[in-house]
């Protein structure tokens, strides 16, 4: 694969927060970047060279963005995938469509994951009434998830009988799901690879993630779990990587058991929401990553530099009449660095931000991070 270099133009399919970062990441390297988002004000449009407002499917502005653009990329996996097989077709663009493909589709996401010899939860696939009347004994408690658009907790409902899964399925209108056995849980945490070629590889350090209410509230890194698990953990989303052929940055979410043994979640064709503590703490950040692997160049070191933790901001932490937080304390922090989205109305569990906290020891960033938190 011949590499792309500056100052080419790059293409990214939606204008989001992590399309602001992979802007930035692409513009401190040399690169120009056009935005395609139906957003007039999209976060990445204040920094991109061109903004395509329009729709995803929009053929016009798919053929402007083909006809500009050395590569193609995505910020979000709900992106049209046979629009990016399109795109393929004229210029280059990972990761592909077919993946982006995979990564919507709980059902196929976990077939693969499968077929790539990795483990899961045990699921059920319902995709019918009827297939939701046999005996459910193997997947109860449980959690039932649309296999279709569901991230941050949405499409999910926790189930306890066959009763309750049956009427939970009712409710969510028909649409094909899986009924996910729940697990005897300790912790999750995530991996973050990036794939040029099958000898252009490298992995994130393993972050520990916390959520609330579904939506990731903390990452700790490096992760407090062994560091051969924490090996594993890499090795294995490497190797789903490889399976599914894959060009871009891949992050790959797993349950850590009571036996200390890894089922992977899953999967975001994509940076990551856990790897943003990346952009402080590590030689090169993902969306850097991102650049590189698009642009058929070897992937940068991945080391971490140094302890980090890294703290979601949802609109909650806005006044109500939306004036900012008391930004004081964080901001006198040297250790400290916020980034803001630049998104113009903050709504209850809305991404507005996050930050990050660098110290010596893990502990001592994760208890930094969290009085921090109280200033806002």
């Amino acid at each position: 694969m011949k590499a792309i270099l500056p100052p080419a133009m790059l293409g990214i399919l939606g204008g989001g927060q992590l399309g602001r970062m992979f802007v930035t990441a692409a513009k401190r390297m040399g690169y120009r970047v056009t935005v395609l988002d139906p957003d007039a004000q999209a976060p990445a449009a204040e920094f991109a060279d061109v903004h395509l407002c329009a729709a995803y499917n929009d053929a016009d502005a798919l053929h402007t963005l083909a006809a500009s653009c050395a590569a193609i990329t995505t910020e979000f996996e709900n992106v049209n995938a046979d629009a990016m097989r399109s795109l393929a077709k004229t210029t280059r663009v990972s990761p592909s469509g077919d993946c982006v493909a995979i990564a919507q589709d709980r059902i196929a996401e976990k077939a693969w994951v499968n077929k790539a010899g990795l483990p899961t939860a045990p699921y059920l696939v319902i995709e019918s009434v009827e297939d939701i009347q046999v005996e459910l004994a193997a997947y109860l408690p449980g959690i039932l998830k649309t296999a279709r658009l569901g991230y941050d907790g949405k499409g999910q409902v926790r189930v306890n009988s066959a009763d309750e899964a049956r009427a939970a399925y009712a409710n969510l209108g028909g649409q094909a799901c899986v009924l996910e056995k729940l697990l005897d849980l300790k912790l999750e945490v995530s991996a973050i690879v990036t794939r040029v070629s099958p000898e252009q590889i490298s992995v994130f350090p393993v972050a520990e993630n916390i959520h609330k209410n579904g939506i990731l509230d903390e990452s700790i890194v490096p992760a407090r779990i062994a560091p051969a698990l924490a090996a594993q953990a890499q090795q294995m989303a490497c190797q789903l990587a490889e399976a599914l052929n894959y060009v871009g940055v891949l992050a790959v979410e797993f349950f850590v058991l009571g036996d200390d043994s890894l089922v992977i979640n899953e999967i975001a064709p994509r940076p990551h929401n856990s790897g943003h503590y990346t952009l402080d703490a590590c030689v090169t950040d993902q969306y850097q990553q991102q650049v590189r692997a698009m642009c058929g160049l070897l992937p940068g070191r991945t080391e971490l530099l140094s302890p980090v933790v890294m703290v979601n901001l949802l609109g909650d932490v806005w006044q109500p009449n939306g004036g900012e937080p008391n930004w004081d304390v964080l901001m006198e922090a040297p250790n400290a660095h916020l980034h803001l989205y630049g998104k113009k109305q903050a709504r209850t569990g809305r991404k507005m931000g996050h930050y990050t906290v660098l110290a010596s020891e893990v502990d001592a960033a994760l208890e930094q991070a969290r009085a921090l938190k109280e200033t806002l």
